[in-house]
């Protein structure tokens, strides 16, 4: 039978000293708070980068190939692509899909209201998947139907202009001299960057081949998607190596390295924040061990004055003090994943879109995450609570005794 175990469960349940049962239950709930907010910190930040990446990228793609010149306009050169860069996007694995786009400046006018806009065309191949998940009204372009010019356009460009599905306005395309479109509004979206959503409409790229006088294969760029952005880099820096001479490509980091530099910056508070909450919880457990071995001084000399050792005094606290961090263990599990949860259906949590680009707290749970951090966790306590256990081995039997 191992003794210290049997007597470490008989202190932990069955004690009856009142002060030190506070100070437990506040090193327990310590514990619990610590282990909760890390949960919800690493599910917080991982979900946070997860959706404002996924809006990005959902919009420009993440990696955009386009004519190496010196045109630094927002409208691209025109080019067509060779048979080569065709067949090497479409047998390359390590990408999603990729489509012909183009841009071209313009001013919607609409309901005596005007508004600068950048028109972006794109063409039956785009993958719709991103905006018909933002979408608030109305539908995406059906490329089979000819007979309007239709397009799709930001909830902010439709308040401004008091635009909704079904109505039409006129655009006036930016050039010499001007030309001038009808659409007809067949959606309206809302991406919660403001960026995209305060610049940018969604049409038919035949519109700007028309008023270009494009060939009916030119484009201004290629939107690539890959399927596996962890890999970003690798399949950049490979796409830009097997471009013919006349294109270049950059990845979506380089197009907005202002919001990836932003979004890298959270996991410096992550490790803050981890940091200190792992301080908060090792603190209350080594104040608890402290105060059970103090008011068990007693009990500490009467067991050595029977020939119990040092150590094996030490392995009764220590085994006390980590089953107090087991219970709170499993509340902080319950806590921060009940939470999490929770959040997570229910989006109860609010944001302000304008400065977070998004409406709720975002929620991403990894159990790899939450386990690492449980381990971490009871490691790190082990190790700290061995310095307070040392204490066991200055007490002295006959002043123990003596002293009660």
């Amino acid at each position: 039978m191992n003794i210290e175990y049997f007597i470490a469960r008989r202190i932990a349940i069955k004690s009856e000293r009142t002060f030190s049962k506070l100070i437990v239950r506040i090193a327990i709930a310590g514990v619990m708070l610590s282990l909760a907010v890390m949960i919800l910190s690493v599910a917080i930040i991982k979900g946070f980068k997860t959706e404002i990446q996924d809006k990005v990228r959902g919009f420009i793609g993440d990696v955009q190939i386009y004519r190496f010149d010196l045109n630094g306009s927002f409208e691209k050169t025109p080019f067509v692509p060779n048979d080569t860069t065709l067949h090497y996007l479409k047998n390359n694995t390590n990408l999603e899909s990729y489509y012909p786009f183009a841009t071209k400046p313009g001013i919607i006018s609409a309901n005596g209201e005007v508004e600068g806009i950048n028109f972006k065309g794109i063409d039956k191949t785009y993958d719709w998947r991103f905006i018909r998940k933002h979408l608030i009204s109305g539908s995406v372009i059906n490329f089979a139907d000819s007979t309007v010019n239709q397009i799709l356009i930001s909830e902010h460009t439709a308040n401004r202009l008091k635009l909704k599905t079904g109505d039409s306005f006129l655009m006036h395309f930016v050039q010499n001299p001007p030309k001038i479109r009808k659409f007809k509004v067949v959606g309206v979206y809302s991406v919660g960057i403001e960026n995209i959503d305060k610049n940018f409409a969604v049409g038919d790229i035949n519109i700007i081949r028309s008023v270009n006088r494009w060939q009916p294969n030119q484009m201004g760029g290629i939107e690539v998607r890959i399927k596996d952005f962890k890999k970003l880099k690798l399949v950049a820096d490979d796409v830009y190596a097997n471009l013919e001479l006349k294109l270049r490509s950059r990845s979506v980091m380089e197009s907005t390295p202002e919001i990836f530099t932003w979004l890298s910056l959270l996991d410096v508070n992550t490790r803050v924040l981890l940091f200190l909450m792992m301080i908060v919880g090792v603190i209350n457990m080594v104040t608890a061990l402290l105060i059970m071995i103090l008011e068990r001084t007693t009990m500490i000399g009467l067991l050595k004055a029977m020939g119990i050792s040092n150590y094996s005094v030490m392995k009764i606290f220590l085994y006390n003090a980590i089953y107090l961090v087991g219970i709170g263990l499993v509340l902080g599990n319950i806590l921060g994943l009940g939470l999490a949860y929770f959040q997570q259906y229910s989006h109860v949590f609010k944001l302000e879109q304008t400065n977070y680009y998004l409406s709720y707290v975002p929620i991403e749970i990894h159990f790899v995450d939450v386990l690492l951090l449980n381990v971490a966790t009871i490691v790190i306590c082990s190790l700290v609570l061995l310095i307070p256990s040392l204490l066991v081995s200055r007490i002295s039997p006959l002043r123990a005794i003596r002293f009660k």
